[in-house]
């Protein structure tokens, strides 16, 4: 038999290892789908070997943040090229899961750094985000979760909380925020990094780009806060939780109804959900060091 006759009959070793490769990402697909999307069970399954992390990165991330919050995830990745999203799926879904706990920095004390920690459940709103927007920048699309609260850190009977959220821009690289911080020639922060894509950040509070607004929205006060953004549109920040009385707490509960009901109706989806993407998370809380 001739050498063109055999390598006619010799299969194609690149089809066989594609084909391969998309049956097993339609595998896992299922597989995730009948887990509804289990976030500890994708961090396991993704440091399993280098195969596999390659397709978490590629699909599976990106389907768990479709999954579990839809609508949020469409308006950010609306625009964007090629279904991409700055910082990548991966940190994406570790932001609408992970606590990044908190450490003291030079505008926010702590006597001792909390560590982070999974979340069984996140509400992040875009009508938060357009609190933590100075006026320039209002034109901007942020969504920022509620607080995660958490007991003071330095004990003693200290009444104020510590509260931590995150948040992300939509289309950050086209942002007025970010043109403000390089027209203002804003330096980028030596020894705080992301805690969601490891990327450099700047100290919003700084660049005195916090408005009263966010603080309001925290329910902290004024220079009680802060909060950074790093160069691919991860928010995240600490506050001092003011502590409120059972009338306040009413009062407080009110308004969140009302900002959150001005929304118009081209917002709601199918369930009559507003846009305010809810995200639960069940099992066992994991280390920061599965992702």
């Amino acid at each position: 038999m001739s050498a063109n006759a055999n390598t006619r009959l010799r299969p194609s070793r690149g089809s066989e290892s594609d084909e391969s490769g998309i049956i097993n990402e339609r595998v896992l697909v299922l597989i995730f789908e009948s887990i509804k999307w289990d976030i500890h069970t994708l961090c396991s399954t993704s440091s399993v070997n280098r195969k596999l992390r390659a397709i978490a990165n590629r699909l599976l991330w990106r389907e768990l943040c479709v999954h579990r919050a839809p609508r949020m995830v469409s308006t950010l990745a609306s625009g964007s090229t090629n279904n991409r999203i700055g910082g990548g799926w991966h940190a994406l879904a570790k932001l609408l899961f992970f606590c990044c706990g908190s450490e003291s920095t030079r505008n926010f004390k702590l006597s001792r750094d909390l560590p982070g920690h999974f979340v069984k459940a996140s509400r992040f709103s875009k009508t938060s985000g357009r609190s933590f927007l100075s006026k320039k920048c209002r034109g901007d699309l942020l969504y920022v979760s509620d607080p995660c609260e958490h007991p003071n850190p330095s004990g003693g009977g200290k009444e104020d909380d510590l509260g931590v959220y995150r948040g992300v821009f939509k289309g950050f690289l086209k942002s007025r925020t970010r043109a403000c911080l390089i027209g203002r020639q804003v330096e980028l922060e030596e020894k705080v990094r992301c805690p969601y894509c490891g990327a450099p950040v700047w100290s919003m509070t700084s660049a005195r780009l916090v408005p009263k607004s966010a603080a309001r929205r925290l329910g902290s006060h004024h220079g009680g806060l802060e909060y950074f953004v790093c160069v691919n549109g991860h928010l995240h920040g600490s506050c001092w939780l003011v502590p409120l009385s059972s009338d306040e707490d009413e009062d407080e509960d009110d308004l969140d109804l009302d900002l959150d009901d001005d929304v118009d109706g081209d917002d709601e989806d199918e369930t009559g959900a507003h846009e305010v993407d809810h995200m639960v998370v069940s099992g066992s809380a994991s280390s920061r060091e599965e992702y």
